[in-house]
């Protein structure tokens, strides 16, 4: 599933290409027609993203896409191709197409329905101003692994399965330990530790978490990307011990047993 960084580059691509002008809003395979009539040759007002979820306004019209598991979105120079597959959405103009395909969520909501969406979920760590404290009277008061609230999407949203093993690796935090556990000053750094991530993802365009003196010279993609996420039973780059894994919250958990004691 992409996380926070993603959608909000796909935001901002959207927003550069479409926005300010009028915008062809069709749906070949069928399944999104009704709401493409609704948006169809009206001017696109903004692009943007919060968490996950991907908010194009038209007017008194909100296109709201969550791309889930499968989704994926796909650009290109004018003139488009011919459709082809399970395509949900293509938007066209005199320069540009983009065709969505796989979403969790294609639909057409009004502002006060996006707002709404917006209301159930925690804090983005790539809004202008992030709200720590938010997250943080949730987590503060909880029992459960810090490991599971930070992929709960209403206690902060955006973060996903890499930007949780990574960044509790980089702050020793085992993910196991209860959210009531952590300081208000462990708290601030975890925080202000997900919104650089975040940041320079949005940057790269990809994750990178290691810091340049545990990487290999210039290397910032692949195996020297990052520290556990996807290396069960590699060395840990600090310590040498077996990184683990195991299932938390529905999706696949690494750490390592010795940095990151419970």
């Amino acid at each position: 599933m992409p996380e926070g960084h993603t959608l909000h580059r796909l935001a901002r691509q959207l927003d550069e290409r479409f926005a300010g002008r009028p915008v062809a809003v069709s749906s070949p395979q069928g399944r999104f027609e009704a709401g493409a009539a609704l948006v169809d040759g009206r001017r696109l007002d903004e692009v943007s993203a919060y968490g996950k979820h991907l908010l194009a306004s038209f007017g008194d019209y909100v296109v709201h896409v969550h791309l889930g598991l499968y989704g994926q979105v796909s650009e290109g120079h004018a003139p488009a191709p011919a459709p082809w597959g399970a395509l949900r959405m293509r938007w066209t103009n005199e320069d540009w197409w983009s065709d969505l395909r796989g979403a969790t969520a294609c639909e057409v909501v009004t502002h006060d329905e996006a707002a709404a969406i917006v209301a159930r979920l925690g804090p983005d760590p790539l809004a202008r101003r992030p709200d720590g404290a938010r997250a943080w009277r949730r987590i503060s008061r909880s029992r459960a692994p810090i490991g599971v609230l930070l992929m709960d999407q209403s206690v902060i949203a955006g973060v996903g399965n890499v930007y949780r093993a990574e960044v509790l690796f980089r702050q020793r935090r085992s993910p196991f330990d209860e959210g009531r556990t952590l300081s208000e000053e462990e708290w601030q750094l975890l925080w202000a530790d997900i919104v650089g991530l975040m940041r320079d993802g949005v940057r790269r365009g990809w994750i990178v978490t290691t810091r340049a003196e545990d990487r290999r010279r210039g290397r910032v993609r692949g195996e020297d990307a990052h520290y556990v996420y996807r290396r069960a039973g590699l060395a840990c780059r600090i310590c040498g011990t077996p990184v683990a894994a195991s299932v938390m919250a529905a999706r696949n958990l690494f750490w390592c047993p010795t940095c990151q004691r419970p």
